[in-house]
């Protein structure tokens, strides 16, 4: 909803635009400090421009009318246009993210990295972690962040922050997913499942686990590690 807000806010910007006389790019650059002009381009369609949001991306059409919301697909070369675009504004975003703020579980040598917005509380989270050994042995480092479903002030949502507050949060981390009961040692009130729960909305995860490679691929659901090494290595 807050992507459709924004995405409709620019609608009505596009008149004013026009009649000053600027360009799409620089409108949208100087009215919205977080959209960079990098971020705005033509589409391969005629008329239409592109706009990407974090990893939001919204098509326009030049007077300002038409707003378009969904996949565009080039039917000639079967490529999905706005996914390879999703999937490079992700790769930015994944790259800016500080490992200090997950719980990592990592080789000793990885070969690939995977970021893993997961729930406490999910079946298939918790079917994932219980092959994390499986997962490091082929290579793979697992950065988990917290995205809990039912949202802020759900029990999901405290697990997440018990977790963080323990001191071996490794350890939390798999004893939670194991059903057992983890309390928060001393006063913790900085943690970053917010600050997760707002990055996995903005990247449009929509369900736990969601697994996020570096080059900005969402592979949404539970994928055994076998299987997850194959995708890795396409």
């Amino acid at each position: 909803m807050t992507s459709f807000i924004l995405a409709a806010s620019l609608v009505a910007l596009f008149p004013a635009a026009a009649a000053e006389g600027a360009s799409v790019e620089e409108s949208l650059a100087a009215r919205f400090p977080n959209i960079e002009v990098e971020d705005i381009r033509p589409s391969p369609v005629d008329g239409l421009w592109e706009i990407a949001v974090g990893a939001q991306v919204f098509y326009i059409s030049a007077d300002g009318r038409y707003l378009l919301r969904g996949d565009l697909v080039d039917l000639m070369t079967d490529r999905n246009i706005t996914e390879l675009r999703r999937a490079e504004q992700a790769k930015g975003v994944v790259a800016g993210l500080d490992e200090n703020e997950m719980i990592v579980f990592s080789p000793e040598n990885p070969t690939h990295t995977v970021t893993v917005f997961t729930d406490i509380d999910c079946t298939y989270c918790r079917k994932l972690h219980r092959e994390i050994e499986t997962f490091t042995s082929r290579g793979i480092k697992v950065r988990y962040m917290f995205s809990p479903l039912a949202g802020p002030g759900s029990p999901s949502w405290a697990k997440a922050e018990a977790v963080w507050c323990s001191p071996d949060r490794n350890d939390a981390m798999t004893r939670a997913k194991m059903g057992e009961e983890v309390k928060a040692q001393g006063a913790c009130n900085d943690t970053p499942v917010a600050a997760h729960y707002r990055i996995a909305s903005e990247l449009g995860v929509r369900g736990t686990p969601g697994i996020l490679t570096d080059e900005g691929r969402l592979i949404p659901g539970y994928v055994p590690a076998e299987r997850l090494l194959g995708l890795l290595e396409q």
